[in-house]
């Protein structure tokens, strides 16, 4: 698929951005607000495109209806490099001319961060995932999709036959959602025997300090630079021999090319959509079990529809918790029982849900 396709549930607005004058371009789109308001975050990535935003939308419809939230899907994207002279003039420039698209609620995402967030509240109020020194609950400081990754192994763990006790972890990407992910883990009892960024992966069979992982990576801006660990070349996260393998950062990153070299017994999507629908097919026959993302990383989303109903942090940890244990055990329990993939055993109910607010609602596209 090149081009953005229409369904029975959207897109149902589509904004492209441009600001010649000082290099801006960018998308938003709406997916479906059949259930509320949409919630997505801002991707700001040389490399995004509408076709990404578009599906990344979708994900976040699927994501909070089977969450149980009152919320739509969306998604915007910024064609820029996140640590380019001018960002801030770009992101202020993107929020204004977004700032029409009402039912469309921002968040942070890969390249964006709270103090954007900050930008976008200046210029038109309506945000979330703020500091919390400006009354937001902090996505990123919290960790709340790493959290929820977390949870979710609990129970992904018991469907795989795998104990999460001892289980080695290797997680490809150490930003918010990979540092959060490593840091839960480990307090479970997991074992992180490898991570990866841009830089490369770094692996130690023994595991490895997450301090110091986080430490090097503020400090030199790669994981690899840490002291404990072999340094390896990015793509060989895929190809260790681990019980988790967490995606967590680019799409389509686990595809026919490269699956057959995975040994994973689970994995976990802590990005969105990081696994080509292909792939996962064929690893389910392989006897991988695929979590997917709308299930596994919905933890910050949770926690962005709690600060919009003005929660507080506790109260969105004990929901993310409540509500990944419920859905992942759900899930997983209806694709054993009907022999589905995971992923249409969620899109079913998900899908299910969204149809009926639509319907209550007398919600219809032109296309429909």
């Amino acid at each position: 698929m090149t081009k953005i396709e229409f369904d029975q549930l959207g897109p149902a607005k589509i904004l492209q951005i441009h600001d010649p004058e000082i290099g801006l371009r960018g998308v938003v789109v709406v997916d479906n607000i059949a259930l509320g308001p949409a919630i997505g975050g801002v991707r700001i990535s040389p490399s995004v495109t509408p076709l990404e935003v578009a599906r990344l939308a979708r994900t976040m419809t699927l994501k909070s209806s089977i969450a149980g939230l009152d919320h739509g899907g969306g998604k915007a994207g910024i064609v820029a490099d996140p640590k380019q002279a001018n960002i801030e003039q770009l992101f202020r420039a993107f929020a204004r001319m977004m700032g029409g698209v009402e039912e469309y609620v921002p968040a942070p995402d890969m390249g964006s961060d709270e103090r954007m967030m900050v930008w976008v509240k200046e210029e038109i109020g309506r945000v979330l995932g703020l500091p919390e020194e400006v009354g937001g609950l902090p996505l990123d400081k919290l960790g709340a999709t790493g959290y929820g990754l977390a949870e979710c192994a609990e129970i992904a763990c018991r469907y795989a036959q795998l104990p999460l006790q001892g289980a080695t972890v290797a997680i490809q990407g150490f930003g918010n959602v990979g540092r959060a992910a490593a840091r839960f883990l480990t307090e479970k009892g997991a074992v992180v025997i490898a991570v990866s960024d841009s830089k490369g992966t770094l692996v130690h069979s023994a595991g490895l300090d997450i301090e110091e992982l986080i430490a090097a990576k503020q400090e030199q801006g790669t994981v690899i630079e840490a002291s404990r660990g072999a340094a390896l070349p990015g793509a060989a996260i895929f190809e260790l021999d681990c019980d988790i393998l967490i995606p967590a950062a680019t799409p389509d990153v686990i595809h026919r090319g490269n699956l057959e070299q995975i040994k994973a017994k689970l994995i976990l999507q802590g990005a969105n959509i990081p696994v080509t629908l292909e792939a996962e097919a064929i690893l389910a026959a392989r006897g991988v079990l695929v979590v997917p993302d709308f299930i596994a990383n919905a933890g910050g989303l949770i926690m962005a529809a709690m600060e919009y109903r003005q929660k507080s942090a506790q109260e969105a940890l004990v929901a993310i918790r409540r509500k990944i244990h419920k859905n992942t055990d759900r899930i997983l329990r209806k694709a054993q029982q009907e022999a589905l993939l995971p992923r249409v055993a969620a899109e079913r109910l998900a899908v299910e849900r969204v149809k009926a607010a639509m319907a209550v609602r007398n919600l219809s596209y032109p296309w429909k």
